[in-house]
């Protein structure tokens, strides 16, 4: 059984009022002693809910963030022991969701394909990377628990690309000295939005506070600040227009036939030799090649070629997933294209609501709170914001792709795996392979880009073959990411 050490205070007992907001301690946390079976093998592991303050730049406290951290038992030197820094994105996202359903000590009670079931819960996770790697997932200013204490703050040093990087680092740096972890290798994963954030820390806390990291994980990632406005931006969704395509059995019985990584090279090809430089022709596209790219891809999208010329070859997303399965009177998933919703009318350009948000809403809120309460021993009254208020968000200067690079370039040790769903509409597989591409042009970096794709969503561990395939990848990054004991950094 569970025994409990609590290291500062109670949290229950640690909160207070500020103009009416209620707050937790600033500075504070608790420990908790579990075991978890994974890969077969039972290893003992402290978890650790706390708060740490965030400071201006006069040293003023203005905030405090939530985190929760686990760390294995038994390890006689950390110097050798892994630390995996999580973040989720939104912008405006808790860290709820790779915490509780992916690389942590924990999993939903969730069916086999993702989807919720009741009783609301979580049940150990036989995956989890605890093995290799302690982990610490942080939840930004306004998001889960974490608070601004300072009502006169200045919001635009918290919300915002290059803000939210910069106060981040400096938070993780204090964080990392308190605990000790300076000389353990160290990654930082981020998800969605999430990955805009680590790959402008991994700069940032290189260059600002001198803290080189083995690894960046990239799940599910943004644009990253890297242009591809006009044709390609155009063309590189009809990838994932067949993959979500197949998955529904809307595809020609010559392509159904096939399976799903037998037919997206064909589609990747198609879009990369013949797409991407038609539409470069807009208008002045010869008519009889508009009719025939017109007709390829409505055989790789499932949609008619009637309503991809109506769209001049380029259909939006938002079209996409009102109108695939629209004479089935159902609408499928902008994050996971798997998930089907119904709409109040079949008729229109884009649906009500995204199904997959939906559902995974119902199940990762009360999971998390029974969690905290039940298994954490953690009980406040404040809710736990899965998103938080923190619009508006600045989004100009965002160069975080060449941030990354420029990070990889300067440290030998730094490697990037990218983790990607084929049905994810949000954040698509196909543009993360194109960032991928365009991140480094010079190809010298390519040996230390690493791209893995799943046959799920956005958030690919909800489907159990994935969440264990996932963890797996991770767990072999982390470790071929060790160099050898006498390998220097130097090219």
């Amino acid at each position: 059984m569970k025994t409990i050490i609590y290291s500062i205070a109670l949290f229950i007992c640690n909160l207070y009022f500020l103009n009416a907001q209620q707050l937790l301690s600033s500075d504070s946390s608790a420990t908790s002693e579990h075991q978890l079976k994974v890969n077969g093998k039972t290893i003992s592991y402290t978890a650790t809910v706390g708060t740490q303050p965030v400071w201006d730049k006069t040293g003023k406290e203005v905030a405090y963030l939530f985190y929760t951290y686990y760390q294995r038992q038994g390890v006689s030197n950390l110097e050798q022991r892994p630390l995996v820094i999580s973040f989720n994105g939104g912008p405006g996202s808790a860290s709820i969701w790779m915490h509780i359903a992916y690389t942590g000590p924990v999993v939903l009670n969730i069916d086999e394909e993702g989807y919720p079931l009741q009783p609301y819960g979580v049940k150990d996770n036989p995956h989890s990377i605890l093995d290799v790697a302690d982990i610490v997932y942080i939840d930004p200013v306004n998001t889960g628990y974490s608070r601004i204490t300072d009502k006169e703050a200045d919001r635009s040093q918290f919300f915002g690309v290059n803000s939210d990087i910069d106060y981040l680092s400096e938070w993780v740096r204090t964080f990392v000295n308190r605990q000790k972890r300076w000389a353990s290798p160290k990654f930082l994963i981020g998800e969605s939005y999430g990955t805009t954030r680590v790959s402008g820390m991994a700069n940032r806390l290189q260059e600002s506070h001198w803290m080189f990291f083995n690894g960046v994980i990239l799940v599910s990632p943004t644009d990253l600040g890297i242009d591809r406005e006009g044709p390609v931006q155009a063309a590189n969704y009809l990838p994932y227009y067949t993959a979500t395509a197949w998955y529904h059995k809307q595809l020609d019985p010559s392509l159904q036939s096939k399976d799903l990584e037998e037919i997206l090279p064909e589609v990747e090809l198609f879009t990369r030799k013949e797409l991407v430089p038609a539409l470069m022709m807009g208008g002045f596209m010869d008519s009889a090649e508009k009719e025939r790219l017109a007709k390829q891809m409505a055989h790789y999208s499932g949609l008619s070629q009637k309503v991809i010329l109506e769209h001049n070859l380029m259909v939006p997303t938002s079209f996409f997933w009102k109108d695939l399965l629209r004479d089935e009177g159902l609408t499928v998933g902008r994050l996971d294209s798997r998930y089907k919703g119904i709409d109040r009318a079949d008729k229109g350009d884009r649906f009500d609501h995204d199904p997959a948000l939906s559902s995974w809403n119902h199940a990762f809120a009360p999971a998390f709170n029974h969690y905290m309460n039940h298994k954490l021993q953690f009980n406040t009254d404040i809710e736990y914001n899965l998103f938080g208020p923190v619009h508006p968000w600045d989004r100009s200067g965002d160069r975080t792709g060449e941030n990354l690079r420029a990070a990889m370039a300067q440290n030998p040790y730094l490697n990037v795996m990218i983790q990607s769903g084929y049905y994810d509409g949000g954040t698509d597989y196909f543009n993360a392979k194109y960032s991928m591409w365009q991140m480094d042009p010079s190809g010298k970096l390519k040996d230390r880009l690493l791209w893995k794709g799943y046959r799920s969503g956005h958030m690919m561990y909800l489907r159990e073959e994935d969440l264990a395939n996932a963890n797996e990848d991770i767990r072999q990054f982390i470790l071929n990411s060790l160099p050898e004991d006498s390998q220097a950094a130097k090219y």
